[in-house]
């Protein structure tokens, strides 16, 4: 289910787009995060190296409520920060939200999610398609809830899409309570993340009730 704040400063690019708050926006939910090694350059915007491939929740308050996976790796130059490479919701005011304010190649997806919660450990379900061909199944174990909350920061570096002439380069802040996990995944190899498929696993990783400030 998708929220959306009607405030009158949302931004819109055209009349056919649907409306998105404005920047920055201040999200909650919960993360499912692994690394992958890719050992092999796949294009010039996904080398070989290491990429964090990642489930994430939008929850209320937020000023959207979403699912998203996204694929992401570190940059060095100009700056330190994470780029996303790949990248879908299924929300379309988070696609135009995503790449109007910051050049985040956001598409739609569907999105199906289970949990289970025991005393100590959740166990959690995702599959995600696109127009109806499977793009990744995901399973995880975790005990996240019962960890000490800390705070993280970072940056995003884009490089320009649409009517973006330049680079976007976006700040977040946040905490969450994390901790290691352990997770199952079935990338499909004839779908769009299939070069992904043979990557070696190499962590898991949870937060659970982040709060994130974006943009």
């Amino acid at each position: 289910m998708t929220s959306l704040d009607q405030s009158p400063d949302a931004g819109s690019p055209d009349a056919d787009t649907p409306t998105y708050p404005p920047a920055p926006w201040t999200m909650d939910g919960q993360l499912w995060l692994s690394l992958f090694r890719v050992g092999h350059d796949v294009d010039a915007l996904r080398p070989r190296g290491v990429y964090g491939v990642a489930l994430v929740s939008y929850e209320e308050p937020s000023p959207l409520t979403y699912s998203e996976l996204l694929v992401a790796r570190v940059v060095k130059d100009p700056i330190r920060a994470v780029s996303i490479t790949d990248i879908w919701v299924d929300s379309p005011a988070s696609v135009a939200g995503g790449r109007g304010l910051w050049a985040i190649p956001k598409e739609l997806a569907d999105f199906r999610r289970t949990s289970e919660r025991g005393t100590v450990r959740e166990r959690t379900s995702w599959s995600v398609d696109v127009e109806g061909r499977p793009v990744v199944r995901a399973r995880f174990t975790d005990a996240s809830h019962a960890v000490p909350r800390v705070r993280f920061k970072g940056a995003t570096w884009q490089p320009p899409i649409d009517d973006h002439v330049d680079p976007v380069t976006a700040t977040l802040t946040g905490s969450a309570k994390a901790a290691p996990c352990r997770s199952a995944w079935e990338i499909a190899p004839d779908g769009p993340l299939g070069w992904l498929a043979g990557a070696r696993r190499l962590a898991s990783f949870r937060q659970t009730g982040f709060r994130m400030t974006f943009g």
